[in-house]
């Protein structure tokens, strides 16, 4: 994100400008620092003789005309990213004339070379303000305009943008200011329909490229040339096709954006981006190597994702971003329901949702920078924080909440009246509501205040008596909610009731209710014998924690986990004994014996992958010290044996080994990890390709068995980005005072591209060897402060969280963060991402003292 644009100044300069249309030309084909951009704007001024500023980030600024009249250049700040605009007409021209940057950290214009063939690759990347990296533009979502982008790019390259190319013209040799000459092609896109800035999009190189078409939109995938021959295209326009028809039916507007191009590029910082028309993806999405159908599941919800975008963003697009949900939840939620009702997924998608959507929101919704769905932004930096578990998992879970308290009918057809109001327009949270109360007759004010302006989660749990022939005399529902965070909500929820029944847990008994404030009686149970298990939220209606009363836990435990006929159920029971675990009412090790109890049976991918990293989790932060070895001893054996017993070839094969592969740490594991590695131990029906030999690499770098000699050779076998960054990931766990030390400085340098950055902090941060670590819990704090303010967002947010010292599960870190909060008052998003490490902290302190006890 270039520079921090405040709520108020974006108001101001919303009520003073009407932009019309920019007109940029790009030339790609001389330097490799920079880039030369030329950007025409036409505007408005309701106000003639004001003043204001256009966004230009890191630029070096050449001439400056404003309706003919040259500007001084020398007004310019570059680090702030703003050229001041003074007396402005009635009707405006503006064309700035300067050079940008290239970008190694997945900002602005990013410039990657592909390590296997040397070629050049660019993606833009502008979500929430770094247009202006690209070219000078007023940097705000409610500032729409059409974009007309004209690029000089070298000959061999495909240039992708939001619009089809109208044309595309060969130039035999082309001169760049610098005096370099080179064979390009120029390509003119036509102006595309109103948009907001950060929507906008540039992609360019040699691209591999494959078409399609559907319901008359022209389908584009993309990807590099390196990674042509691992892109599953079938799947992939398969899943593309399959989203439009269902979005199209429910949405009652069409695609509004012309073509449809999906691009897989390198060094992506996120999953995915919704530039209208022209949506990039990261490249781990090109499976090169054998992944389990919980990846491709997850890759089709993010297409899915993206793909809702169109509509809830791109076409209708919030004001400023305190409603950033409104294109996130809605994003989330659609894209669920969209894999559910028209995809090969079905219904588990829901069950995918309840363990590892909402297990991210429950988690995010606990800790101190906790805020409410619809939240305060009074600057971009504020913004930068919130792409999290409440924006995304939470706003989804609160709106399938909504379907289920004003039906799904009644909520689709207020979203179409929301988009036939407010199409290619801006709204605000009254918007939506507004639309909502008119189709399902429903007041959501108070909804709204309990929902969307609260912070926090509640925890629901089961409070009944039984009778002396087992059978409740009462039965009601506890709402609990904390001292700081009080408000009691409305919920709609079912109570399942489960019984064994021939070795299956099936349920005998729901009743559907709202349960509103401390204690909500359940008299349809009165008088009804008691189950092995109550659900309370079966079918997860609602957003809240639930517990599990004492013989529904031990129902579990004893191996009804894995006794249920169906997969949601078992899902919710498992997110419920992980927040237990969590939340220090379940003892790490009765957690860890439930999952070696029952995630060998569990059929579901997703939620078995889940809770195979809830599990080392758990061992690894939450066991009590005198206890990790065995657990982590029992958690290896048991998976060893999964591994063992799999089926050959499978998905669940794949997943156990993978899981094992961070436990093993004994002689004997490691020495399989080794045999799988040199090929003299391979279970039969698995393939030890690429991927997989740098899971066990690292696994055996960590464990002392391999060494940089044995990570230089799999680098020659792999001469990939991929594998560059998995080589940066096992130097950086050798576990050698001496390796920490070079990781260390490697980071902090600032010198490394944002995708190495990432591997090398999470090879440094090692859980097997903490006491490598123990040392730079002090330098952390010195170095954060500093490069917070050095660095863009995007590389000194991933420092700040990825080298907390959160594996050094002492008091003193917690104090060591509070006195750096105390003496250096850093800005609030730094501080945010501190106090949230520093829970993570405490949290686990009070795990391991009630594993202790």
């Amino acid at each position: 994100m270039a520079g921090n644009l405040t709520r108020d100044e974006a108001r101001e300069r919303a009520r003073l400008l009407r932009v019309e249309a920019y007109e940029v030309a790009l030339d790609l084909t001389d330097g490799e620092e920079r880039f030369e951009s030329l950007t025409t704007v036409r505007f408005s001024s309701t106000r003639p003789g004001a003043s204001t500023f256009i966004d230009l980030h890191g630029a070096k600024v050449r001439k400056v005309t404003l309706n003919g009249e040259d500007l001084d250049v020398s007004a310019y700040d570059a680090e702030q990213g703003r050229f001041p605009l003074p007396s402005l007409a009635g009707s405006n021209e503006l064309r700035i004339d300067a050079d940008c940057a290239y970008m190694r950290t997945g900002e602005g214009l990013h410039r990657f070379v592909d390590p296997v063939d040397q070629k050049v690759y660019l993606h833009s990347q502008f979500e929430t303000a770094d247009a202006h990296r690209m070219y000078a533009c007023f940097d705000q979502p409610d500032l729409k305009a059409t974009f007309q982008l004209t690029v000089l790019a070298p000959a061999d390259w495909e240039v992708v943008s939001n619009a089809a190319p109208a044309a595309v013209t060969e130039l035999a040799e082309e001169g760049g200011r610098h005096g370099a000459a080179q064979a390009a092609r120029r390509w003119e896109f036509p102006a595309t329909p109103v948009m907001s800035t950060y929507i906008t999009a540039l992609v360019a190189g040699p691209y591999h490229k494959v078409t399609s078409e559907h319901d008359g939109i022209p389908l584009g995938l993309y990807c590099r040339a390196s990674l042509a021959e691992h892109l599953d295209a079938d799947n992939i326009f398969e899943v593309t096709r399959q989203g439009f028809d269902f979005f199209h039916k429910v949405f009652g507007v069409r695609y509004p954006f012309g073509k449809y191009d999906q691009l897989f590029v390198p060094e992506f910082n996120a999953g995915a981006m919704e530039n209208a028309g022209c949506v990039t993806f990261l490249e781990d999405y090109v499976f090169r190597s054998r992944v389990t159908d919980a990846v491709v599941e997850r890759r089709a919800e993010t297409i899915l994702h993206e793909m809702a975008h169109m509509w809830f963003g791109d076409l209708v697009t919030m004001r400023w971003w305190d409603d950033l949900w409104l294109n996130e939840s809605f994003a989330t939620y659609m894209s669920v329901l969209a894999q559910a009702e028209a995809t090969r997924w079905g219904k588990g998608a829901w069950t995918t949702f309840a363990n590892v959507e909402k297990a991210w929101a429950y988690r995010q919704d606990q800790l101190p920078s906790t805020h409410p769905i619809a939240a305060d932004i009074p600057d971009m930096q504020a913004v930068e924080v919130n792409f999290d578990g409440i924006t995304y998992a939470k706003g989804a879970s609160v709106l399938k909440q909504l379907v289920a308290y004003v039906g799904l009918d009644n909520f689709l057809a207020g979203v179409r009246d929301y988009f036939g109001e407010h199409a290619w327009g801006n709204t605000e949270l009254k918007d939506l509501l507004s639309a909502l109360e008119r189709t399902s007759g429903r007041d959501l004010s108070s909804w709204s205040k309990e929902w969307l302006e609260t912070a926090w989660v509640n925890t629901l749990r089961p409070s009944f008596e039984v009778s002396a022939d087992g059978r409740f005399e009462s039965f009601e529902v506890v709402q609990e909610a904390p001292a700081d965070y009080p408000t009691l909500r409305s919920h709609r929820v079912a109570i399942g009731l489960y019984t064994l029944v021939d070795g299956e847990l099936t349920r005998t008994q729901r009743v559907e209710l709202d349960v509103v404030g401390a204690r909500t009686a359940v008299p349809e149970l009165v008088g009804v014998e008691q189950p092995d298990l109550v659900l309370v939220n079966d079918d997860d209606l609602t957003y809240a924690k639930i517990r599990l009363d004492e013989r529904s836990l031990r129902t579990l435990v004893d191996g009804g986990i894995a006794a249920f006929t169906e997969s949601l159920p078992r899902a919710l029971c498992w997110s419920a004994a992980w927040d237990m675990t969590r939340d220090g009412e379940l003892p790490t090790r009765d957690y860890v014996r439930l999952v070696v109890s029952g995630a060998g049976t569990v059929k579901d991918i997703t939620v078995l992958q889940a809770v195979l990293r809830q599990a080392r989790q758990a061992v690894q932060q939450y066991a009590d010290p005198a206890w990790r070895p065995e657990g982590l001893a029992l958690l290896a054996a048991e998976l060893r044996s999964w591994l063992a017993a799999a089926e050959p070839g499978s998905d669940h094969q794949l997943a156990f080994l993978q899981a094992f592969a961070p436990v093993a740490i004994s002689g004997d594991d490691l020495a399989l990890l080794q045999g799988i590695l040199d090929g003299s131990a391979v279970p039969e029906g698995l393939t030890v390709d690429a991927d997989l030999r740098w899971t066990l690499t690292h696994a055996l770098v960590s464990g002392g068995v391999l060494g940089e000699a044995d990570i230089e050779a799999e680098l020659r076998r792999d001469p990939t980005a991929t594998g560059e960054r998995s080589a940066a990931l096992c130097r950086a766990a050798v576990p050698t005072a001496e390796a920490k030390a070079a990781a260390w400085e490697r980071i902090v340098s600032g010198k490394l591209a944002n995708h190495i950055a990432r591997t090398t902090i999470t090879g440094f941060q090692d859980p097997h060897h903490t006491e490598l670590l123990a040392p730079y819990r002090d330098t952390y704090f010195v170095e954060v402060g500093r490069i917070y303010k050095e660095w863009t967002f995007d590389q000194a947010s991933t420092f700040a969280v990825g080298l907390f010292p959160s594996l050094l599960i002492e008091p003193e870190t917690v104090a060591a963060a509070e006195r750096h909060l105390a003496e250096e008052q850093p800005p609030q998003a730094l501080r945010r991402l501190i106090l949230e490490g520093a829970d993570g902290v405490s949290r686990a302190l009070r795990n391991r003292a009630k594993d202790a006890s």
